[in-house]
């Protein structure tokens, strides 16, 4: 009530009283929040009792409520609350390390740590840039599925060594996919298709959660969410796949695919991600006229749409807008700020950073010009630099030639956007910060002339490096800050397959971890296809290389990138139609002893197996390939066994892992016996020499590696007392005396038998 009865939505004024252990008192006095609770800050700065009391003086309303009267809200005070100060720590939870060993989802929210390597990937992040992920190491298989659409590989027959079409060009498949807290979620079907169905898939194990089709926003995604929403009564995240059809938008809950609500009369633009996962589009409209300009900045906020306080929906979120349907022009728009009287921006916008500033551009065959907008609070629509133009030479010259010479990559960071120039494969970069012209790099290989340069495909700016690789597959590391050449990186093709370099034409997928991966792709395919094309992973700081496989993932042009959630990279191949997820998988071990008692001092075999129990494993393919298991590797063998295992490529030499052998002796001591390593078919021996009486508890471990998760197995050996010198002696002796009696008996029973 008291919320309900505050002037114009304030609040009312409450008093805190605290009280130091010196009988020292002070007071603050705070308005109460729109929710009629109040907050407020104090510092103790000595050990001791503090007592704490908030107090409410009487004061008169005048209610706009026909039902309440005006009247008096009597004065009021809490209890005396004692706050005990010490100068002790108090023990806190010691948290939980991120797994060692193959996880799943959901992820117990008690285990707070493992936020870290648990990334989603809603949308093409700038930059392509997706933390909160443990990348990948190598090129480990954890399972493969159809895409679906379509077949896929060698077509074969009359058809010879022609493949089944792989959607290039401008037919692109697998586009648009997103992660969601461990689930895939792609379009099964081509954009032009009569049937449209979206598909959910466990990255995790690879099983397909849910498939489904819809009679409205075209059963395609568009984008996904993850909200937080924090309020009074409710707070956690929600989750969205997200369908658009002209300006409607249709939000799915990503657990099962129904419908929550959708948005009417969505405006047209970018979609850009506030810190709370809510998204905002951008516009700039004059208000005016050409000769009196009165431009506005607006910003459109989905979570305005639903909730801003006309709707009589509460501040939760959740149920409250399930079956609802919102038009988001009316409601959505939760910023109309002039950027000032008579002022003109220059150009387009590029590109937007909430809560930070918005980049606008235009670039023409004679100059480039650059302008900023603040979004920060307390300054927005202030104009940070307006219209700062750099007159350029020569080099500019075909910027407008296909769109190809454009704003190839931008960084809020480093406050640093480039742009690409076609004809002289040069990177031109400006400062964010005022506008300005700051360096030029080198003109790169002359395929580069050849590329699709759109902000942030072929060139990305990463860990304060420019990043820049295109059909003449070398890849460019230059400083953000200096434009000085720091590495480079020539993605060779030993067999010449590729047509137009020596050189695979590659473009970057994303980084994660210090790590950027690369795949190949080219605007419309050879048949028969090239083969052999690279998918790799380089260090950033140097560029030497961390993993390449060659002929594993093809990528492609028109379709969907490579995409990375829960530290598992997803990528489709062109070569077959497949989906792959890459990753640390888990490992399952096997050890065994003689079952039967050993004597002391006699030599002992410890066996057992260590074997790949990834999901893919499990397929009827490679049950029927791999009848005794999938065999455990060396990350030195990963890329030519995966092709070998996955693809059907011939067979290779390949090496085991390190197995380590310890034992828990008779006398309850914990000793290492010694390592060996596994072999091809993933089986292992170890020899030792058993030299105390009673059971020993054998232990077999593998400490994991960039492929697999650890794991360990046990098994029990029992030692038997050895024979001593003087048991053998009257054995051998007994054992001679049975043999002269046994003599004597047959000399005898023949004399008997000579006598008759």
């Amino acid at each position: 009530m008291l919320n309900q009865l505050a002037r114009d939505g304030d609040g009312w004024n409450v008093t805190a009283v605290i009280t130091d252990p010196d009988g020292h008192s002070e007071t603050f006095t705070r308005m109460t929040w729109s929710t009629g609770t109040v907050g407020m800050s104090y510092v103790p700065n000595k050990e001791g009792d503090y007592k704490l009391q908030c107090r409410f003086e009487r004061v008169y309303y005048t209610s706009g409520i026909s039902t309440i009267p005006s009247g008096y809200y009597a004065a009021s005070e809490s209890e005396i609350v004692t706050l005990k100060v010490t100068g002790e720590w108090k023990p806190e939870h010691p948290g939980y390390a991120p797994p060692d060993q193959y996880w799943t989802r959901p992820i117990d929210a008690q285990l707070r740590e493992w936020w870290s390597i648990a990334g989603s990937w809603v949308a093409k992040p700038n930059n392509a840039f997706a933390p909160y992920n443990d990348a990948p190491k190598s090129a480990h298989i954890l399972w493969s599925m159809p895409i679906g659409d379509t077949m896929g590989g060698l077509s074969g027959g009359d058809n010879g060594m022609i493949a089944y079409q792989d959607g290039d060009a401008y037919e692109g498949k697998f586009t648009n996919n997103i992660i969601i807290s461990g689930v895939l979620y792609y379009n099964r079907y081509v954009a032009a298709s009569p049937t449209q169905t979206i598909v959910a898939v466990d990255l995790h194990t690879g099983k397909t959660l849910w498939e489904r089709s819809y009679d409205f926003g075209g059963s395609r995604i568009s984008t996904g969410q993850i909200l937080t929403w924090l309020s009074l009564n409710n707070r956690g995240t929600w989750s969205y796949v997200w369908m658009t059809s002209g300006t409607n938008m249709f939000a799915l809950d990503a657990k099962t695919g129904d419908l929550k609500y959708n948005m009417t009369n969505v405006p047209s633009g970018t979609i850009y991600y506030g810190p709370n996962g809510e998204m905002l589009k951008y516009q700039l409209v004059n208000y005016g006229t050409t000769d009196n300009p009165n431009y506005h900045l607006l910003q459109w906020n989905s979570s305005w749409v639903v909730n801003n306080g006309k709707s009589g929906v509460s501040d939760s979120w959740g149920s409250q807008v399930q079956g609802r349907t919102y038009n988001a022009t009316e409601r959505g728009y939760d910023l109309n700020v002039s950027i000032g009287a008579g002022t003109v921006i220059t150009g387009s916008m590029v590109y937007a950073f909430p809560e930070d500033r918005i980049i606008y551009g235009r670039a023409t065959t004679e100059s480039i010009t650059l302008s900023a907008i603040s979004l920060k609070e307390g300054e927005k629509g202030r104009v940070i630099f307006k219209n700062e133009t750099w007159v350029s030479p020569q080099d500019l010259e075909s910027v407008d030639l296909y769109g190809q010479s454009t704003w190839s990559a931008i960084s809020q960071e480093d406050m640093v956007i480039t742009f690409w120039v076609k004809n002289s494969r040069i990177n031109y970069a400006f400062s964010l910060e005022t506008g300005k012209f700051m360096w030029k790099t080198d003109p790169q290989t002359y395929a580069d002339a050849w590329v699709q340069a759109t902000l942030g495909r072929s060139n990305i700016i990463v860990y304060h490096k420019l990043i820049s690789v295109a059909a003449g597959g070398i890849v460019y590391c230059h400083d953000i800050k200096t434009g000085d050449l720091l590495w480079t990186y020539d993605v060779t093709d030993p067999y010449t397959e590729s047509y137009l370099a020596p050189n695979w034409w590659v473009t970057p997928q994303f980084v994660s971890c210090g790590i950027a991966y690369f795949g190949h792709e080219e605007h419309s395919p050879l048949e028969p296809k090239p083969r052999g094309a690279p998918y790799f992973a380089l260090n950033i700081e140097t560029g030497e290389v961390v993993w390449r496989i060659d002929g594993a993932f093809r990528q492609t042009m028109w379709g969907g990138r490579s995409i990375i959630g829960d530290s598992i990279i997803i990528t489709q191949n062109t070569y077959d139609q497949q989906i792959y997820a890459i990753g640390k998988g888990p490992s399952s071990m096997s050890v065994t002893a003689p079952d039967i008692a050993v004597t002391a001092n006699t030599p002992v075999l410890i066996r057992g197996t260590i074997m790949d129990v990834s999901p893919g494993t499990e397929s009827d393919d490679l049950r029927l390939r791999f009848p005794n298991g999938v065999p455990a590797v060396s990350d030195e063998c990963m890329n030519e066994w995966m092709l070998f295992v996955y693809k059907q490529f011939p067979e290779t030499h390949a090496t085991g892992v390190p197995i380590r052998i310890d034992a828990i002796d008779p006398n309850g001591n914990y000793v290492t016996l010694g390592e060996t390593v596994s072999d091809a078919n993933g089986r292992f021996s170890f020899s030792f020499t058993p030299d105390k009486e009673g059971q020993y508890n054998i232990y077999a471990f593998f400490d994991g590696s960039a492929s697999y998760y650890k794991t360990n197995a046990q098994t029990e050996l029992l030692v038997m007392p050895g024979a001593s010198a003087s048991s053998t002696n009257y054995a051998l002796y007994a054992f001679i005396v049975g043999i002269v009696l046994v003599i004597i008996a047959i000399v005898f029973g023949l004399l008997i038998l000579k006598k008759k």
